[in-house]
C-alpha cells in the first residue's frame, strides 16, 4: 500500500491583495516542504482571495495574477503544489494549477459553477470542459477538483475514480454557516466511500466582508471514514499520511458493478514519495459546540473586516442593553481589548441601571468607556423642529431623534481619530421587522457585527461567553432585565413586538425558510401575528438595503443572500 505525505494548506488569503497571498502561500509551501510532503494543496482561488468579484472584470488584475502564479510556481521544487487561480484564455476560469519542479505541470478548470445563495461564479467564470487528467505524485495517481465539484453525485470524482485515481484532491473556499461542518463532512465522506478513494478537502478561513471561511479541512480514506481535520476559525497547516489503496481494488468493490471506463491520461510529476520518514500522526480537531462555533465565527469576521480594511480600533454605543453588551465582548475578543472604545450616550429616558451595566463590563473587559450625554443635543433638535412640528403630538419622530444624534456622535468620533471602525449592534429579528432607526445607532456605521444573530441567539451567545469566561462578564442584570430601546419612560420592546421566543421562529421561517404567510398559519401560528409580522418584514427591505455589511452565521443572511425587491406588491 502506497503512502503520500499531503499538506493541507489552510489559509487566510485577502482579496485582491495578490502579493500578500503569495507571500502567505509560499510561507506554507516552505512548512510543508520542511515536513517532507509529496504534495502540499492551497484554497480556492488562493492567489486571488475569494470571491473576487468584479475585480475579474479588470484585464490588469487576471494578468498580474497569472504572473503571481508563474512566480510561486517558479519556487517550487520536490513537493507539488496545487495553488487556486484564475485562468483565462477566451473567458475566464475558476482554476487549479499543479506546479512542481519550477513550472506549472498542468491546469485544472471547474466544472460546476455554484450560482446560489452567496455564489455568483457563472457571472464570471466559463465552466472546465477539458478532457480530465490525473497526476503522478509521489507514485500516486490523483486527480483535483475544486469545490462545488465534490458536491454533486455524478460531479468528476466519479470519472477520475473510474479513470484510474487512488486520492483526490480538492480545494475550498466554503463559507460558514452554523452547522456547515457537520453536512460538509457527511457529504465528503459520502463521495469518498461512494468513490472508493482517499479524499483530501482543504478550506480557506478567515472573513472577506459578510462571509467567514472556518477552514476545517479534512481527510478521508478510501471507506470515508474521517481520519484527519484541522481546526476551524484559524490559519493551519494539516499534514497527514494518507494510505493509499491500489486503484484495482476500488474497481473490484465498485457497487455500480466493473465500469468499463477507459483509464484517465496521466502527467508525471513525480514517481516515487520522499526518501523514508518516520510516520506522521494524524490530528483530529476537536469539534466546537454550535454556540461556540457561531461565536469564534463572530469574532473572525469582525477582526478580518477590521484588520482588512486597515482599521486600528473600533468604537460603538454601549447602552448596557445585551445587543451591545455581546459586541463589547465580541470585539474585545476580536481586536483586543485596548483597541476597543464603548461610548455611553445618556438620554434623559437612560435608567441607572443601564448606565451601571455598561460601567461594570467596561471595567470586566477593560476597554476604553467614555460617557457623551444626548439631552442637550435633543433638546436643541426638538427646538429647531419646533415650529415644523407645532400643533402635533409628540411620538416617534421625536425618539428616532435621539439614536440620530447618537450615531452622529460615534461618525464624528470616528472621523476625528481616522483608524477607528464604528460597529453597530442591531439583531437579525429587529432588522427583520424594521425595528430599527434609519440612520440611527442601530444602522448607521461601519460593520454591523450580530446583523445576522435573532435575539434569542444573542442570549444563547452571551450565557455561552460568561461560560467560558467562568463568571459574570457580562453581568447578569443585563440578561435578566426586558429588553428596551429607552428611547421613552418605561418603554419595552414588547409593547411594539411580540416576545423574541415567538417572534424569532417566524422571522426565521419567513426569511430563512422562504415559507409563505399561509404555510405559518397552516403550521399552528396565530394568523393575525404571522400577517402583521410578515407584513413588517416585507415593508422594511428599504431600510436593510441602507444597513452596513455583517458577518453571516445563518444560511439565508438579509444583503447578497435574501434579494429581495423593495418595490414588491406581492404580501404571501
Amino acid at each position: 500500500m502506497a503512502r503520500l505525505r499531503i499538506a493541507a494548506c489552510q489559509l487566510n488569503t485577502m482579496v485582491g491583495d495578490l502579493d500578500g497571498n503569495a507571500r502567505r502561500i509560499l510561507e506554507a509551501l516552505d512548512e510543508a516542504e520542511a515536513a517532507g510532503a509529496d504534495v502540499a494543496l492551497f484554497p480556492e482561488l488562493a492567489v486571488t482571495g475569494y470571491p473576487p468579484e468584479d475585480l475579474l472584470l479588470k484585464p490588469g488584475f487576471v494578468e498580474d495574477n497569472a504572473e503571481v502564479l508563474r512566480r510561486l510556481a517558479s519556487r517550487t521544487s520536490r513537493c507539488a503544489a496545487v495553488i487556486g487561480f484564475v485562468d483565462s484564455g477566451l473567458d475566464l476560469f475558476n482554476a487549479a494549477a499543479v506546479c512542481a519542479g519550477g513550472e506549472v505541470r498542468g491546469v485544472y478548470r471547474k466544472r460546476l459553477l455554484p450560482n446560489y445563495a452567496v455564489f455568483d461564479e457563472q457571472r464570471y467564470f466559463t465552466a472546465g470542459s477539458e478532457p480530465l487528467q490525473l497526476y503522478l505524485i509521489g507514485g500516486v495517481r490523483i486527480g483535483i477538483s475544486i469545490c462545488e465539484d465534490i458536491w454533486s453525485p455524478s460531479g468528476p470524482m466519479s470519472q477520475q475514480a473510474g479513470g484510474g485515481a487512488e486520492l483526490i484532491l480538492n480545494i475550498n473556499a466554503s463559507p460558514y454557516y452554523a452547522g456547515r461542518v457537520a453536512e460538509r463532512e457527511r457529504m465528503l465522506a459520502t463521495r469518498a466511500a461512494d468513490a472508493s478513494c482517499g479524499l483530501v478537502y482543504v478550506n480557506q478561513v478567515g472573513g472577506q466582508d459578510e462571509l467567514v471561511f472556518d477552514g476545517a479541512s479534512a481527510v478521508f480514506d478510501a471507506d470515508g471514514r474521517l481520519v484527519a481535520s484541522a481546526p476551524q476559525f484559524e490559519e493551519a497547516v494539516l499534514v497527514v499520511d494518507v494510505e493509499v489503496q491500489p486503484v484495482f481494488r476500488k474497481r473490484l468493490l465498485d457497487p455500480r458493478g466493473r465500469t468499463a471506463s477507459p483509464a484517465l491520461p496521466v502527467v508525471v510529476v513525480s514517481e516515487s514519495p520522499h526518501e523514508q520518514r518516520d510516520r506522521c500522526p494524524a490530528t483530529l480537531a476537536a469539534p466546537l459546540a454550535r454556540t461556540d462555533e457561531v461565536y469564534q465565527a463572530l469574532v473572525l469576521g469582525t477582526r478580518d473586516y477590521v484588520r482588512k480594511n486597515g482599521f486600528t480600533d473600533v468604537v460603538f454605543g454601549l447602552s448596557g442593553g445585551i445587543d451591545s453588551s455581546l459586541v463589547a465582548v465580541i470585539a474585545a475578543d476580536a481586536v483586543g481589548p485596548e483597541r476597543v472604545h464603548a461610548v455611553a450616550l445618556p438620554s434623559q429616558y437612560s435608567t441607572e441601571g443601564s448606565i451601571t451595566d455598561a460601567e461594570k463590563l467596561a471595567a470586566n473587559l477593560g476597554i476604553d468607556l467614555r460617557t457623551i450625554p444626548i439631552e442637550a443635543a435633543q433638546a436643541t433638535m426638538v427646538e429647531l423642529l419646533a415650529p415644523s412640528f407645532a400643533g402635533l403630538e409628540e411620538d416617534i419622530a421625536e425618539e428616532n431623534l435621539q439614536g440620530r444624534i447618537r450615531a452622529a456622535l460615534l461618525m464624528a468620533l470616528a472621523n476625528k481619530f481616522r483608524s477607528w471602525l464604528v460597529l453597530i449592534c442591531g439583531n437579525k429579528s429587529e432588522l427583520a421587522v424594521g425595528y430599527t432607526t434609519v440612520y440611527g445607532v442601530d444602522m448607521a456605521g461601519g460593520f454591523a457585527v450580530i446583523k445576522d444573530v435573532a435575539k434569542t441567539s444573542v442570549y444563547e451567545l452571551a450565557r455561552a461567553r460568561n461560560r467560558a469566561a467562568g463568571y459574570d462578564l457580562i453581568p447578569r442584570s443585563v440578561l435578566d432585565k426586558p429588553p428596551s430601546a429607552e428611547l421613552r419612560p418605561g418603554q419595552r420592546d414588547d409593547e411594539s413586538l411580540p416576545p423574541y421566543e415567538v417572534l424569532d421562529p417566524i422571522v426565521m421561517a419567513y426569511v430563512e425558510g422562504d415559507q409563505t404567510a399561509e404555510d405559518l398559519i397552516e403550521a399552528g401560528h396565530d394568523p393575525e401575528l404571522v400577517r402583521s409580522i410578515t407584513r413588517l418584514i416585507d415593508v422594511s427591505e428599504w431600510k436593510r438595503r441602507q444597513a452596513p455589511v455583517g458577518v453571516r452565521v445563518t444560511p439565508k443572511a438579509f444583503g447578497r443572500d435574501r434579494r429581495m425587491p423593495i418595490t414588491n406588491g406581492y404580501r404571501g
